[in-house]
């Protein structure tokens, strides 16, 4: 046996020795979808604009800060949609530091002058920017507070090039209704200074009784957030209303990390830890604000507003009147961040687990069927040859289940139905080979000659085939969403795994038989 034949032999050897270690036992290392498992299918839409009116407002904020610092005060801004903003207050003749501050620190914004008001636009390659930033932005975040909440093998992908829409699938879930509040909620937290009522106070029940404090009028730099009364069984039973100061001391991004634990009374508490730059303006602020109310802020409601007893460094803890589950909910998608924006519910779908079994034993099933009567008609048709299209095709499913568990894609409903394709096109280039190689034969030709020319001419024809549809597969894999996508992908290693059994191990099968003592002068075929 020549050194040729040894060395391709021990690659193959490798090859399928590797995919069978990846691949089995099958139970333990392929995960199934969620129209085999059971679970839910979420489609979600990102509402972009929030992303849009908050960077606007941010931008707002800076601008009269860098107005006020020029000597321009009393100016105020108000977004008029998600990519226009209205400043008042800016006299004419200062309208030249205008463009020296837009150029420095908001090139983004084109602005105009309408009598009193000054009006900004948002660039438009810019408004296309923070809607993909958000879009990408949620994507992640949800991502991450989905592997937190242990979901194996969850599909969460974008419903298209360009799409605002997220489709989430999460196989073996059963309560719906607390992963939907999961992804949902934004988590955005701020701490607070707040105003009224005093430390020793408390809420007001109603903003009338607040403004009467103000002569009916908030100041511009305060806001009324709301609270949530609740009975001893957590339901909601009323509300209650504080005025707090709008900027806030630190927000959640300042946070390092969050962790469900119990208080001092053994209530469900967060505990949470800040970041260096975080700990050290709370500290200061804790310091210089000893006996005021800070209000706890998540989602635009006071969770609690405990007064200030001592300096604060880089960690504490959010009380409310929290649940076990709701801290550790809270915990969970502090730590992943918030949203950029809001986010809707277009779509959901539950599928049982036994409609899961019910399509695995169907599956199965026409899995078995195809692939015995495939493996009939090939002995029926190419005799003794048929035998090397039976082990390509064995070893063509053992490379295919070895690269979905090495990569941990979840087989699907749509993926058996990729398997059983593939069982076609698995034997397809060994039929282009074998009618190759038996018209060489009827000219006259010796085996040899023949298996060598067999496999010469019918390449292109193989790499034709099997590239075509590779092309479409790759295409529904970047545009499909979740059963397409499910069936590219298996189809997609299937063609792969195809053309290597096919083509390399069938020729050595062939070159193994010719490479025995004396020549070959009869082929069953």
């Amino acid at each position: 046996m020549n050194r040729n034949l040894i060395l391709r032999g021990l690659l193959v050897l490798v090859v399928v020795g590797t995919c069978s270690f990846w691949a089995f036992p099958l139970a333990d290392k392929i995960q199934l979808g969620l129209d085999l498992r059971g679970g839910i299918h979420l489609l979600l839409e990102v509402l972009t604009d929030d992303a849009l009116r908050a960077e606007a407002q941010k931008d707002i904020d800076s601008l009269v800060q860098e107005l006020d610092e020029k000597g321009v005060s009393g100016v105020t801004g108000a977004t008029e949609s998600p990519v226009r903003f209205r400043l008042t207050g800016v006299p004419p003749d200062r309208d030249e530091l205008l463009p020296d501050i837009l150029e420095e620190t908001m090139p983004y914004w084109t602005w105009r002058r309408t009598g009193e008001d000054v009006i900004f636009d948002r660039r438009p390659d810019e408004v296309n920017n923070i809607r993909e930033q958000a879009i990408n932005q949620a994507l992640q975040t949800i991502r991450n507070r989905v592997d937190e909440f242990g979901v194996a093998e969850p599909v969460i992908q974008r419903q298209g090039l360009g799409s605002n829409r997220l489709v989430v699938q999460l196989p073996g879930v059963d309560d719906p209704e607390r992963v939907k509040n999961l992804i949902k909620n934004t988590a955005f937290l701020e701490f607070r200074l707040g105003v009224y009522p005093p430390a020793a106070g408390v809420p007001a029940v109603d903003t009338q009784e607040i403004l009467s404090q103000y002569g009916g009028t908030l100041p511009d730099h305060l806001e009324i957030v709301p609270q949530d009364e609740r009975d001893a069984d957590g339901n909601v039973i009323g509300q209650v209303y504080y005025a707090l100061e709008k900027r806030p001391v630190i927000t959640g991004r300042d946070l390092k990390t969050a962790r469900a634990g119990l208080g001092q009374f053994q209530e469900p508490v967060v505990n949470f830890s800040l970041t260096h730059e975080g700990a050290q303006i709370f500290e200061d602020w804790t310091g210089a604000n000893i006996g005021n109310p800070l209000a706890i802020v998540l989602d635009g409601r006071v969770q609690s507003a405990p007064t200030v007893e001592g300096r604060i460094s880089d960690s504490g803890i959010i009380r409310g009147q929290f649940t076990q589950q709701e801290v550790e909910d809270l915990a969970t998608v502090l730590r992943s961040g918030a949203l950029p924006a809001g986010i809707e519910y277009l779509e959901q779908r539950a599928v049982g687990p036994s409609l899961g079994q019910d399509s695995i034993e169907q599956g199965t099933r026409a899995f078995g069927y195809g692939i015995a009567l495939v493996l009939v008609a090939m002995l029926v048709v190419y005799r003794g040859s048929g035998i090397n299209a039976m082990v390509a095709l064995g070893l063509n499913f053992v490379l295919v289940f070895g690269v979905l568990a090495y990569f941990g894609a979840a087989l699907t409903l749509p993926g058996i139905a990729g398997l059983i394709l593939t069982i076609g096109m698995a034997v397809d280039a060994n039929v282009l080979v074998f009618e190759r190689i038996r018209e060489e034969l009827h000219n006259g030709r010796t085996v040899k000659a023949s298996v060598v020319s067999g496999f010469g001419k019918a390449w292109s024809s193989i790499l034709d085939a099997n590239l075509t549809t590779l092309i479409a597969a790759i295409f529904l894999i970047n545009f499909g969403t979740g059963a397409i996508r499910g069936f590219a992908v298996t189809l997609t290693v299937g063609i792969l795994a195809s053309v290597f059994t096919a083509v390399f191990n069938s020729r050595l099968l062939f070159d193994l038989l010719l490479s025995r003592s004396g020549r070959v002068e009869r082929l069953s075929i």
